[in-house]
């Protein structure tokens, strides 16, 4: 492969699974770290294992931290990684073969193989495409929480995965999704303002219940046996415990009215106590 390939991950607190993320992707020209602000082992294992480690607090903000990968890269391809991912299989072969001098596209897609609690999820959706290797300077990340690729060019596709363990066990599953739902209720304040008490009562009662449905029975997670249906009722709590967090923003934020003067605005604050 003439051209140079850097694989980019982010850290927080990792050092039980980066030495395995980063043993998966070696034959890149550069793997690149980009850490926040970890308290435990990770730079440091990371480092012995010839990485280059750059420190950088994240902020909640994961588009500018991926952006900022791009940035310190210096491989004209970049693999975008976690800490909980892995380069399985074919996937070198396969990007060696794509990543030519002549190559058509400006991104390639590639499988995500998720697994939960060791076991593959065939099925629930959630093995899905992600773009995941991109020519750098023709992507961009948009989105604190949720970053979104904005990719300029052609899109290719890479047949082969990446393998996604991103919990341990059910107790890890929580703790980092109550960091998420807040980052995120957080982040949805920020875009929506305080939106009509119906559609909060929409979200924390119904949408959990479509979420479920449409996971466990219209994307067939019960085949995954009681792995899916664990995480099916996991992933809608999750959806519930963004939203009441939301709430909870809003009732700390919503200015009360001035006493004996009723108004719109009151009855509108009684709604969301």
């Amino acid at each position: 492969m003439s051209v140079k390939l850097s694989a980019v991950i982010l850290t927080k607190n990792e050092e039980d699974k980066i030495s395995r993320c980063i043993a998966s992707v070696k034959w890149a020209d550069e793997v690149l770290v980009i850490d926040d602000e970890s308290t435990d082992k990770t730079r440091e294992i990371a480092e012995n294992l010839g990485a280059r480690v750059v420190v950088r607090p994240l902020n909640g903000d994961f588009a500018g931290q991926r952006n900022f990968g791009f940035q310190q890269a210096q491989g004209d391809w970049v693999l975008q990684m976690d800490a909980d991912e892995m380069a399985a299989g074919k996937l070198k072969n396969e990007i060696e073969k794509s990543l030519t001098d002549n190559c058509p596209y400006s991104a390639f897609i590639i499988k995500r193989k998720e697994f939960f609690l060791g076991h593959f999820m065939q099925y629930g959706g959630w093995y899905i495409d992600e773009l995941k290797l991109f020519r750098r300077g023709a992507c961009k990340y948009a989105h604190s929480v949720h970053e979104r690729p904005q990719v300029i060019g052609s899109i290719g596709r890479i047949d082969a995965d990446i393998e996604h363990y991103p919990f341990n066990s059910i107790f890890q599953y929580i703790e980092r999704q109550n960091r998420y739902t807040s980052l995120e209720a957080e982040a949805l304040f920020k875009e929506k303002g305080i939106v009509k008490i119906k559609e909060i009562k929409y979200n924390l009662w119904i949408k959990p219940l479509k979420l479920f449905f449409k996971l466990y029975f219209k994307k067939k997670g019960y085949k995954d046996g009681f792995y899916g249906l664990v995480y099916a009722i996991l992933n809608s709590f999750r959806h519930f415990l963004r939203w009441a967090k939301y709430w909870e923003i809003v009732n700390n934020n919503h200015a009360s009215p001035p006493p004996r003067r009723p108004s719109a605005t009151s009855e509108v604050s009684k709604e969301f106590c």
